[in-house]
C-alpha cells in the first residue's frame, strides 16, 4: 500500500517557480528525460531552477546499509533548496527516499532533522506534481499508439506513481494503455540489487520483458530510468541473441512521453 496519496497530502497551488532534481540516472544516462521535465512545466508557466551542486539522494548506500555513508550525500542536498519551492523529481524512488527517508536519517540531529522535514515537505514525484498541482492537462497530438506502464517498486508503494502515471497517460485520446501480467512485480533492478544477484536479477527481468510483450504493446512507458535501463537493456539482449534487428520493446521516460505527444511538431 502507498504511504503517500493524494487523500494523506494537501497539494499547494500551481507555483510560478520550483526546483528540479534530476536524479544521477537522468543526469548520466536519459538527459533528455530532464530536459522534457523543464520542457513540461515551463509550459504550464512554471519557471524551473536547477541547483547544479546537487548530486545523489543517498539512496544507493542507504539501501545497502550504509547509513553514514547516506547521510554524507544526503547532507550535500539539504541546503540546495532555500525557497520555499516545490521540489519536482523525475523518479519516484528518489522522491520516495527523500521525502521519507531523509528524516530517518537525520532523526539523531535536531538541526538537520528540521532541515530534512522541511525539505521532504517540498519533494514532489513528477506525475505527482502534474497530476496534483499543474493539473496537467494537454492535448494529444500523437498517432494512435499501444503503450504499458511499468512503475518502480518504491514509486507505487511509497509514492503512489501507478495512480498518477496511469492518470496521464490515460488522459491522451489517442493512446491505447495495456496491462501488463503482474504489473506490480519488480523488474529485477532495484538499484545495487541488480549488481549484487545479477543472476537472480536477470530472471526477474526476463520474466518481465515477457510479460511486456505479450501485452502487445508497441513500447513501454515508466516514470523511472532504472526501471527502463533494466528492461529495456534486457530485451535488447535477447533481441541480439534472437538476431532481431529491430527493436522488440522500446521505452521511454514519461517526462519525454508527454512532451513527446503534446508538443506541436513532435510524433
Amino acid at each position: 500500500m502507498s504511504t503517500d496519496t493524494s487523500k494523506e497530502r494537501l497539494y499547494p497551488s500551481k507555483p510560478s517557480d520550483a526546483y528540479l532534481f534530476a536524479t544521477c540516472l537522468v543526469d548520466q544516462f536519459a538527459p533528455e528525460a530532464g530536459l522534457d521535465t523543464v520542457n513540461l512545466l515551463e509550459r504550464e508557466g512554471i519557471k524551473i531552477h536547477f541547483p547544479e551542486q546537487q548530486t545523489c539522494c543517498g539512496q544507493p548506500a542507504y539501501n545497502s546499509g550504509y547509513p553514514d555513508e547516506a547521510r554524507a550525500v544526503a547532507r550535500q542536498q539539504l541546503d540546495l533548496f532555500p525557497r520555499p519551492w516545490p521540489v519536482v523529481v523525475p523518479s519516484g524512488s528518489c522522491a520516495a527516499m527523500m521525502r521519507h527517508h531523509y528524516p530517518k536519517l537525520f532523526a539523531d540531529d535536531p538541526v538537520l532533522l528540521a532541515k530534512a522535514r522541511e525539505l521532504a515537505e517540498r519533494i514532489f514525484e513528477l506525475t505527482e506534481f502534474l497530476v496534483h498541482v499543474v493539473d496537467f492537462r494537454q492535448q494529444d497530438l500523437g498517432t494512435p499508439c499501444t503503450v504499458a506502464l511499468h512503475t518502480s517498486c518504491h514509486a507505487r508503494r511509497e509514492m503512489g506513481s501507478h495512480e498518477t502515471s496511469a492518470a496521464l497517460l490515460g488522459s491522451l485520446a489517442n493512446l491505447n494503455v495495456v496491462q501488463q501480467a503482474r504489473a506490480e512485480e519488480c523488474c529485477g533492478f532495484g538499484g545495487t540489487f541488480a549488481i549484487r544477484y545479477p543472476e537472480i536479477s536477470e530472471a526477474i527481468v526476463s520474466d518481465k520483458v515477457d510479460s511486456l510483450r505479450a501485452t502487445g504493446a508497441e513500447r513501454v512507458v515508466s516514470a523511472d530510468c532504472g526501471c527502463l535501463l533494466n528492461i529495456v537493456g534486457r530485451a535488447a539482449k535477447l533481441d541480439e541473441i534472437a538476431g532481431r534487428a529491430t527493436a522488440s520493446l522500446p521505452g521511454e521516460h514519461i517526462a519525454s512521453f508527454l512532451w513527446h505527444r503534446t508538443s506541436k511538431g513532435q510524433s
